[in-house]
């Protein structure tokens, strides 16, 4: 019977990964330049700690995570999401004594049972950047406008808008939960089973609901933004004027509230013009830290899907195939040694080599140098013995017998 891959996931080659490797090269690049430094974290974890950093009411604990024992009967999840872990890694290693704020990327996959959809998979990839130890709302600005000028540097800000929204503190929520149980109470009995336990345990994810009947019933809800402390309300209107001066454009979403728990304050998404979805998520989380047993700590950060960028990069990258330098075509079988040594003389002088394996023909080899865009063909035959060998420019067919030495071919190729 035939394996294949497992719903939900994919296999990355060929043009796809080309793409994949220019957003990666961009995101370090940019990463460093903003001074934040690469961690790398467990591909699973306690599932406690998805529990209670997440939060045991929402989608991604309760019906999304792909949950097992061990052998040693330990409950473990596949990571759903990284800030979790990389908070469990902050205090488990200590970085609070780090110099601060401590700033932190990563680029990894993760695992949800989700209904697919176009640009969602069960196995994917984010890029995520966590900011830790401030608390001023320009630390929001920081990983705000690093998602910004990623985008720019992709050629993707005119495809994405930024919409942000500001959810309060606990404070403000407590007061803003008891107005929105008030104004669904009357209607509760005809939402969905889910929003009807949401509205017992957690209300403020009844908003994220997708059910248009419960989506009709939340039109003329009342708004969070109308209940936030002066303390928060200050914070959001200083970033506001801020992304203004910075001329970053942005639309306030007062529907914003995040698929996750641990959010406060200030959030953001950045959403595709073409498809509708999020394709960077974030915001602040100051009491995260504290909850997975850490100390009292500020935070702020995002988490952006790769395989929609992806998407929307696919058809407006080169399509061609990458160009080989100089193909190596031997005609002796007893000059293979000349040859490769040659290879890989031109190889470590980052010269792109590639060498007949296949002992085809004389033309099969020159129609598999077309094939991979070879730039120049190395022909070697009886000319070997005077040190000499041919060299094939594949554009205008020029052939020139040269010394077979690599200071002359690589002098021909640059």
């Amino acid at each position: 019977m035939k394996i294949t891959k497992q719903k939900g996931t994919r296999d990355i080659y060929g043009q796809d990964i080309k793409i994949w490797q220019y957003i990666e090269q961009n995101i370090r690049e940019i990463c460093k330049t903003h001074c934040f430094n690469e961690i790398r974290t467990p591909v699973f974890e306690a599932t406690e700690l998805f529990a209670r950093g997440v939060g045991d009411e929402t989608d991604i604990v309760n019906k999304e995570m792909y949950t097992f024992l061990d052998k040693g009967g330990r409950s473990i999840t596949l990571r759903p999401e990284l800030t979790a872990g990389v908070v469990r890694a902050y205090i488990e290693n200590g970085m609070s004594s780090m110099v601060s704020p401590v700033k932190l990327w990563y680029e990894a996959n993760m695992y949800r049972y989700e209904k697919m959809q176009k640009g969602r998979y069960r196995e994917f990839t984010q890029f995520g950047i966590e900011y830790f130890g401030s608390k001023s709302y320009l630390a929001d600005i920081e990983v705000i406008t690093l998602a910004y000028e990623l985008f720019k540097k992709l050629n993707l800000i005119d495809k994405v808008t930024l919409t942000i929204n500001s959810i309060g503190c606990i404070e403000c929520r407590k007061k803003y939960i008891e107005k929105l149980k008030e104004y669904i109470k009357p209607n509760l009995d005809k939402m969905c089973d889910t929003c009807k336990i949401r509205y017992e345990k957690n209300p403020l994810r009844m908003l994220d609901c997708k059910e248009d009947r419960c989506q009709n019933i939340l039109e003329n809800a009342p708004m969070i933004t109308d209940y936030i402390c002066d303390e928060c309300k200050s914070d959001f209107e200083a970033l506001k004027s801020m992304l203004d001066k910075l001329g970053i454009k942005y639309e306030v979403d007062k529907r914003i509230v995040r698929g996750l728990d641990y959010y406060n304050k200030t959030v953001f998404e950045y959403i595709s013009n073409e498809y509708g979805f999020a394709v960077c998520a974030g915001g602040r989380y100051d009491k995260l830290v504290e909850n997975i047993g850490g100390e009292s700590t500020s935070a702020v950060g995002f988490g952006m899907g790769l395989d929609r960028i992806c998407l929307l990069l696919e058809n407006s990258m080169d399509n061609n195939v990458d160009n080989v330098d100089i193909y190596f075509a031997v005609l002796d079988k007893d000059k293979y040694s000349n040859a490769l040594k040659m290879v890989l003389s031109l190889r470590e002088n980052n010269i792109k080599v590639e060498i007949d394996t296949l002992d085809r023909s004389f033309n099969a080899k020159l129609k598999y140098a077309n094939k991979i865009n070879a730039k120049y063909v190395c022909i070697i035959g009886d000319e070997l013995k005077q040190n000499k060998c041919t060299i094939k420019n594949m554009e205008n067919s020029k052939q020139d017998l040269v010394d077979f030495k690599l200071e002359k071919i690589i002098s021909i190729i640059k």
